[in-house]
């Protein structure tokens, strides 16, 4: 699937004094409405303790669809000398009950400011990590199957999960198909300067068919500076980076909730594509660890992890455009985590299929289908349950889901 192009109609400011600066305000927006059927949604824990799940019939929107229903503004104003100040405000919401997502937030999405000339832009606020921004076209989540098609657990954001708080952000223009970008995130601790830092390069190249690129992130105290940006998120006696579920309530990313207690966070991502006539083929490598694992600063550790837990992932993609409004897309990921002192390793299959129809340049009904099947131990230091990104785990290793939907862009 193409990216959202923003769509609206440019406001010229109002002022009762002469201008002498242009500046427009664009309003712009996704909505994304479906049907989910998943094979097995956890329900909770019988009396024994062991994990209940049973299939799901669901109408659910973009918060666990492939786009994330949202509106924004996006603001520029010519300074002059090929100067811009820059400004984006996004909003996500539930298309379904009306409510907030990204935790309740306002503009959980994006809220940022900056400025922008010739050779690239800098901005400040709420923002993606700069890995995610330009790593993100070359894996399959860039594709039909959108946010719910991303590896599992989404574990290295190329689905866009995660926004950054309090972050400095520079994307530079293209130099003969160069790219390249940096990011902080300044952690605001006092007499801490070093706790809840965030810093991140990329850079990709793209030239007629081929593209690719590279990145880098690292996290101070992730459960809170990375996994923790939301509104309804807790501090270090809280696991931001999901849940080990409750006698009512399923589990969440069992890749990684155990692994809320780590000091750092380290996450490599690469990937290239080539386009050939009408078929796309792709491929990513992601390695992510979580390092110094016992931190009491960081979060919870009811397993009493310590050292280092590491996973390694592959996929591969294809696509290919049958007209220039149907397209097909087909995905395989391989997610593998190392042992960890007493628990054992864990593997990860992922396939998915999808296909989307473009009825306009807006509007677009689409059908996906995403299976996953676990193995070994997980970070729960249970036997590894499957997890499709967005969803409830299932309470058993495997996972199926079918969706119908439509996305509307305005």
């Amino acid at each position: 699937m193409k990216k959202p192009l923003l769509a609206g109609a440019a406001m010229a400011g109002m002022m009762t004094t002469p201008v002498f600066a242009q500046s427009s305000v664009t309003l712009y927006g996704l909505i994304d409405q479906g049907v989910n059927y998943v094979s097995n949604v956890q329900t909770g824990r019988s009396g024994a303790g062991a994990l209940q799940g049973q299939h799901q019939i669901a109408l659910s929107d973009g918060a666990t669809g492939i786009g994330g229903s949202r509106w924004g503004l996006k603001g520029s104003e010519d300074l002059g000398g090929g100067l811009r100040a820059i400004f984006t405000l996004e909003n996500g919401f539930n298309i379904n009950t009306g409510g907030l997502a990204q935790g309740g937030l306002l503009f959980g999405r994006q809220a940022f400011v900056g400025l922008a000339n010739p050779y690239g832009q800098l901005t400040f606020g709420r923002q993606y990590s700069i890995v995610s921004d330009m790593l993100a076209p070359l894996s399959q989540a860039g594709e039909i199957p959108g946010h719910m098609g991303a590896n599992p657990d989404d574990l290295d954001d190329l689905g866009h999960s995660i926004r950054i708080n309090n972050s400095i952000k520079f994307r530079s223009t293209s130099y003969g198909g160069f790219v390249f970008g940096a990011m902080y995130s300044l952690g605001g601790v006092a007499g801490a300067t070093g706790r809840n830092q965030l810093w991140a390069l990329s850079g990709t190249y793209a030239n007629g068919p081929l593209s690719a690129g590279v990145g880098y992130l690292n996290a101070r105290n992730p459960n809170l500076s990375y996994f923790g940006t939301n509104g309804n998120s807790g501090g270090d006696t809280v696991n931001n980076m999901g849940s080990a579920g409750s006698a009512t309530a399923g589990q969440t990313n069992t890749l990684y909730a155990g692994f809320a207690s780590a000091r750092s966070m380290q996450l490599a991502v690469a990937g290239a594509k080539y386009k050939f006539g009408a078929a796309t083929i792709g491929a990513t490598v992601s390695h992510l660890s979580f390092d110094d694992l016992g931190d009491a600063t960081s979060g919870p550790n009811p397993l009493h992890y310590s050292g280092t837990a590491v996973f390694n992932n592959g996929e591969v993609n294809a696509t290919w455009a049958f007209t220039s409004a149907f397209s097909v897309n087909a995905a395989y990921s391989y997610t593998r985590k190392a042992s960890v002192g007493q628990y054992g390793s864990a593997t990860y299959h992922q396939g998915e299929l999808s296909a989307a129809y473009f009825l306009s340049k807006r509007t677009e009904l689409y059908a996906l289908a995403i299976y996953q099947q676990a193995s070994g131990t997980d970070s729960l230091g249970q036997s590894a349950v499957a997890s499709i990104t967005q969803l409830t785990a299932s309470s058993t290793n495997k996972q199926a889901l079918v969706r119908l939907g439509i996305l509307h862009l305005f």
